[in-house]
């Protein structure tokens, strides 16, 4: 997955910074705070994961990041340079990809074109052409549908239209929201497996996921979130380990 966009310099990262720094961030609903004070940081390379149950925020935190909610406090930086307050159509330009929860692909546009739609902001046709070959190798079943509609495809289908579509903007942070919702196991086995491609390949991803245990066996390091705070962080095979964890959403 060639990741470099062809008309913006990369964002540098120095040596031991996060590529993505969020602290003390807080979103609030009307009178209802649904972040109270987030900090979280992501290195240039890793998966990072957020757990939690419904309603703990990490849909809200992300939304935040992709600047789709106002943000009531903190900041929120971007190899250093402080993106708060930033427009989602800028910050895809600095680097952040989204492939939002539900999909949300066009259904009555052809794989193709929701894919194309991705390349929007540059729509250079030789990088387009290259990242439509990445992602079909990535996602071969997206290759043997290409004049097919988004919306006759399976859900895991759609899925993989989903993250193809957003790495059609060569992001170099891919936040991805609950890849594997209403999904047959057997492909959300090869989602969460091109996942980790696509990360070998050098996109940093943060990754919201209500399956915990493929959440974990994925990750590098994880966050657990409740009621809009961080309740645990850590490597994530030591959450996977840790009692509290297993117990409250490993069936341990």
């Amino acid at each position: 997955m060639r990741v470099a966009h062809p008309t913006r310099p990369k964002a540098v990262v120095k040596g031991g910074e996060p590529l993505l720094e969020l602290d003390d961030v807080r979103v609030s609903y009307g009178g209802i705070k649904a972040l109270k004070g987030i900090s979280l940081k992501v290195f240039p390379g890793e998966i990072v994961a957020m757990i939690g149950a419904n309603g703990a925020g990490k849909t809200t935190t992300l939304k935040s990041i992709m600047g789709l909610l106002p943000l009531a406090g903190g900041t929120i930086k971007l190899a250093g340079r402080s993106v708060a307050g930033e427009s989602a159509v800028d910050l895809v330009a600095a680097g952040i990809s989204l492939a939002p929860e539900g999909r949300a692909i066009f259904p009555n546009l052809t794989v193709r074109e929701n894919l194309e739609l991705g390349a929007y902001l540059h729509r250079h046709a030789p990088t387009m052409k290259e990242t439509i070959e990445d992602v079909t190798k990535l996602f071969p079943r997206l290759g043997e549908r290409m004049a097919q509609e988004g919306g006759t495809l399976s859900g895991g289908e759609q899925q993989m239209l989903a993250i193809g579509r957003a790495l059609m903007a060569r992001p170099q942070l891919l936040l991805l929201d609950e890849p594997s919702l209403g999904i047959a196991p057997k492909l959300v086995q090869q989602i969460f497996a091109a996942i980790k491609e696509i990360a070998a390949s050098g996109v940093t991803i943060l990754v919201v996921e209500q399956n915990t245990r493929i959440a974990l066996a994925t990750a590098r390091r994880a966050y657990v979130l409740r009621t809009g705070e961080i309740a645990l962080s850590g490597d994530a095979k030591d959450l996977a380990e840790n009692p509290e964890i297993q117990a409250a959403y490993l069936g341990g």
